[in-house]
């Protein structure tokens, strides 16, 4: 057996001490498979040690009651089940029997995965489920209603081409190479015909008719629904320049629009980046790692300057920079002729590739058109039920009341996304439980990935804990005195710490 495979610590078939363990946890082996042990109040767990989303390592995450919490991406798992309890991972973990001699603990036996519970039809539950949209909220709804044991039809209805993919990636690791397509998918083809999930791709919605309880597909057919979750998500801003319809300039959503630039960029030399979003940013740094020289242009004076503040728009800047990043900030494109971008200043860009990215805005037609309350965006209360009873929104589109900041807030994050989904879904099965998860998101730069826990419109100070240019520090976002919001680089575990607090906290 290589070093690289051997298995990590003690062999715990023949056992180990308590006083072994270091904050709680032990990482070793049953065999060939790693295993982590986990004390949690008066109780030894095992659990399989990397998360099941990108493979974070549980060992040096959070332990909250039962479960623990990736330090990466703040997914969260069951000890005692292995269940995914919370987004992104959506594939429970192995767990093992843990057994006491004495002093010490010992583990020797896989438990067998639990079964989903059984299905049920029980009268008069609702049968037929709609889902519009097939993005993060759509998947992660439909997921969680057959997790939950719904027997009822399923329909989601995706004006997408592909099956629902983990759209992160297409900004970060796919479109920098360093990830193949077949990482994308959330889940496998065959997937949605074992569970039943009717999966319509390449379908437009034109219409929802609430008190008919259908929905018009575009080709004119009806589909009848007794709950619905809207969660069309949102859609690129266009830009309003002469020019901007020419095939060399893109935006990027969807697998497709990933494919393009990837192919795009195989042949180019120059790209210009319009926009210093997070996803714009991604795209430059991706890019980067595909050779190509990359500008930048923003109206801004900082990247990123109004969600994390002065500093640390400052150290995004010089992080591209240092990588080769050509910035042309407080500028815009007036218009783009062939391959020419000309300037608000002058300036022209001579670029062959160009990937717009000025924000998105919320796909609200059908929700307005059926007469749901909106506020830019989808109005929904703490269940994420809209206007009218039965019919739900999750993702991109709600606007839902946050008791941790005491506003409603509308937000663009991914797992925000797939959280609300899970929580709709358990909602349309009737179980009233409040969306009240803390928001969280991360951006990937390079080497750096930046953690943001919280929602912060505006805010008054910055407390900084650390080095940001030591790429370790923690930043505390205020509105009198009261924390909304903490961005972090590498400190993993006080990012979770803080979403802890923020959740105990409550409004």
């Amino acid at each position: 057996m290589s070093e690289e495979s051997k298995p990590s610590g003690p062999d715990l078939t023949k056992g180990v001490a308590l006083t072994a363990f270091k904050d709680g946890k032990l990482l070793g082996h049953v065999g060939k498979e790693d295993v982590l042990l986990v004390q949690a109040g008066g109780e030894v767990f095992a659990i399989e040690p990397a998360c099941s989303h990108y493979h974070g390592p549980l060992a040096e995450g959070l332990v909250v009651d039962d479960t623990i919490r990736c330090p990466w991406h703040h997914a969260c798992f069951s000890l005692r089940s292995g269940e995914a309890t919370r987004p992104p991972a959506l594939n429970a973990l192995a767990v093992w029997e843990v057994t006491r001699e004495q002093d010490r603990i010992i583990v020797q036996r896989k438990l067998e995965a639990p079964k989903p519970p059984a299905t049920h039809r029980s009268a008069p539950a609702p049968e037929k489920f709609v889902i519009v949209g097939g993005g993060a909220a759509g998947f992660a709804a439909a997921e969680m209603l057959r997790r939950e044991g719904f027997a009822g039809a399923i329909t989601m209805l995706s004006n997408d081409g592909a099956t629902p993919v983990d759209r992160p990636n297409l900004s970060k690791d796919y479109l920098a190479g360093n990830a193949p397509e077949d990482w994308l998918p959330l889940r496998g083809e065959d997937y949605y015909q074992d569970a039943g999930i009717d999966l319509g791709l390449d379908t437009n919605v034109s219409a929802i008719d609430p008190k008919a309880r259908s929905v018009t597909l575009g080709n004119g057919d009806k589909l009848p629904f007794d709950r619905l979750l809207l969660a069309t998500g949102a859609e690129p801003v266009k830009l309003q320049i002469p020019g901007a319809d020419q095939p060399h300039v893109h935006t990027l959503r969807s697998v497709a629009d990933s494919r393009a630039i990837i192919k795009a960029a195989g042949s180019a030399k120059r790209a210009l980046v319009i926009g210093a979003s997070f996803i714009g940013l991604e795209v430059a740094a991706s890019l980067r790692a595909r050779k190509l020289e990359v500008h930048v242009v923003a109206p801004e004076e900082r990247p990123m300057q109004k969600v994390l503040g002065p500093e640390m728009g400052d150290f995004v800047r010089s992080l591209h920079e240092e990588n080769g990043v050509n910035f042309h900030l407080e500028d815009t494109v007036e218009r783009i002729d062939g391959t020419r971008a000309t300037l608000k200043s002058g300036a022209v860009i001579e670029a062959d590739l160009i990937v717009v990215g000025i924000g998105v805005r919320p796909r609200l037609a059908l929700a307005e058109r059926a007469g749901l309350a909106t506020d830019r965006g989808v109005s929904v209360n703490e269940y994420l039920e809209t206007s009218v009873p039965g019919i739900f929104a999750a993702g991109d589109i709600a606007r839902w009341p946050d008791p941790h900041s005491g506003q409603n807030i509308r937000v663009e994050h991914w797992v925000v996304a797939e959280r609300q989904g899970q929580t709709a879904a358990r909602n349309m099965l009737g179980r009233r439980e409040r969306f009240d998860a803390v928001p969280f998101f991360w951006s990937q730069h390079y080497d750096v990935p930046i953690n943001y826990v919280g929602h912060a419109e505006s805010f008054d100070d910055i407390v900084i804990d650390g080095s940001i240019a030591g790429k370790d520090c923690l930043l505390k976002y205020r509105s009198r005195g009261r924390v909304l919001a903490v961005a972090s680089i590498y400190r993993d575990l006080d990012s979770l710490k803080a979403e802890l607090d923020m959740e105990r906290r409550g409004s």
